[in-house]
């Protein structure tokens, strides 16, 4: 019997791995398909490169910002095949890394559950004292829109493009589909987005998301609360139909590819919960804690994008991890997890959300206080040419704590990890107002938003 049996190589089983050979050598890794990470092969990476290459053409083209002039040329098959070279270089180096590791703790198949302490895995049996079930997930299918065969594309099979169309429908309006549907629109393709819902992305502020969609309907064709009809292949096209919202008239326009972004779906099906309890096959209601990822009271965890609100490297990575040492010490299951939430979408700007959002402090009636910047007129992005967007912080009404933030500004990244860390050594208001702000830089506007927040809170007094 095993001490811990892991299903899945991917960021989570991987980091599960490492952390639990330092602890015991009497463990085994199965996985199904390729020995790398969705973000390395289809997500994070590939994904980035693409976006890479859109706002260095972008800033090209917007040069007149900042006074230049300038003729470009742009051959997309170079930016795919740069993308691919790339990407190959990230996954050869999980690989390397994946191969260095003893032939007797991995197993290529798949894994599905006899019972709770017994799997089988190519007609063969194994046993373990715990699990961690890092299966992760694909593209969530439509049958229907399948039909048109390869001018479906999802964010699996995108970036083998030799080279870029001239037309695409994205359907889906979610982090990957707008980091994706942007990055296209930026290097060429003409754009129409079908959003199921009326926001774009992450952001939940009223204010933020108006910011981001006044940016983006500058730029693409977006039809909200519309999700198409039919799609048809009519020989070198694709035909759309969907229902305008307005007047509830059926239209239809023709692109060369359609994007399927609506999400992704889990892979625990396959593992066959069920033969555990015969509750575990409702998949969407699993009794998993969101603290320490385990299911039920049972020594089994499931972690990264296998069951998560959050899919997002870093924090698969962080549950593989503290998953390990909750099997080690089961049943005394301590270890839960601390990072506070952080999402990030690559758009230009980018938008960011860190800890609470403005729907979940609204949502739980919290008292809190939002302080705003505008970015439109801040320094260091006019300079930069870049001057879009705004950022909110929300700060509790009573201690002044810290809670969250929604960002839209060009290198939101860096004023959301900021915030992140204030987050986590649980900052007040105050004490982020006495920190240096140099002139001029992009956090000077962090600095205007918590000084809005401050003279509400004192006139408040």
């Amino acid at each position: 019997m095993y001490d811990i049996i892991i299903i899945g190589a991917g960021s989570a089983g991987i980091s599960a791995y490492k952390q639990a050979v330092k602890h015991t050598d009497n463990i085994l890794i199965i996985n199904h398909g390729p020995w790398d990470t969705t973000c390395a092969r289809v997500g994070c990476m590939p994904s980035k490169l693409l976006i890479s290459s859109a706002n260095r053409l972008h800033d090209a083209q917007t040069l007149e910002n900042v006074g230049i002039q300038a003729n470009l040329k742009v051959d997309t098959s170079n930016v795919m095949s740069r993308v691919r070279k790339y990407r190959d270089h990230f996954t050869s180096a999980v690989l390397e890394d994946v191969n260095s590791w003893k032939d007797k703790h991995k197993i290529n198949g798949i894994a599905s559950f006899i019972d709770k302490s017994t799997i089988q895995v190519n007609n063969q049996t194994y046993q373990a004292k715990s699990f961690i079930l890092a299966v992760g997930s694909e593209p969530r299918r439509n049958e229907e829109w399948e039909k048109i065969g390869n001018r479906l594309l999802t964010s699996d099979t995108i970036f083998e493009l030799e080279q870029l169309p001239q037309s695409i429908a994205v359907i889906g309006s979610g982090s990957i589909a707008t980091e994706l549907a942007e990055a296209l629109y930026h290097l060429g393709v003409e754009v129409t987005i079908f959003s199921r819902s009326s926001h774009i992305a992450i952001a939940t502020s009223p204010k933020i998301q108006s910011l981001i969609q006044e940016n983006f309907n500058q730029k693409l064709n977006i039809h909200f609360e519309t999700t198409p009809t039919s799609l048809t292949k009519e020989k070198e096209w694709v035909c759309v139909k969907y229902k305008n919202r307005e007047n509830q008239n059926e239209e239809e326009i023709k692109v060369e590819y359609v994007l399927n972004a609506t999400g992704r779906t889990s892979l625990l099906s396959s593992l066959k919960l069920e033969n555990i309890e015969s509750s575990f096959s409702d998949i969407k209601n699993l009794p998993i804690d969101n603290s320490t990822k385990q299911l039920k009271n049972y020594p089994i965890f499931i972690v990264g994008d296998a069951y998560t609100t959050t899919p997002v490297q870093h924090e698969a990575s962080y549950e593989g991890k503290i998953s390990v040492n909750n099997c080690l010490s089961y049943p005394n299951v301590n270890d839960k997890k601390t990072y506070p939430p952080l999402s990030i979408v690559f758009s230009s700007p980018e938008i960011a959300v860190v800890g609470k959002s403005y729907k979940q402090l609204k949502d739980a009636e919290h008292k809190f206080t939002v302080g705003f910047a505008s970015y439109t007129d801040q320094g260091r992005a006019t300079v930069l040419g870049k001057n879009i967007g705004g950022i909110e912080v929300y700060f509790d009404s009573t201690t002044q704590e810290l809670l969250g933030a929604e960002i839209y500004v060009t290198e939101a990244e860096h004023l959301a990890h900021l915030l992140a860390w204030s987050l986590s050594e649980k900052a007040n208001l105050k004490q982020l107002l006495s920190k240096p702000y140099y002139h001029p830089t992009l956090e000077e506007g962090l600095r205007t938003s918590l000084r809005d927040a401050y003279s509400q809170l004192k006139s408040s007094d």
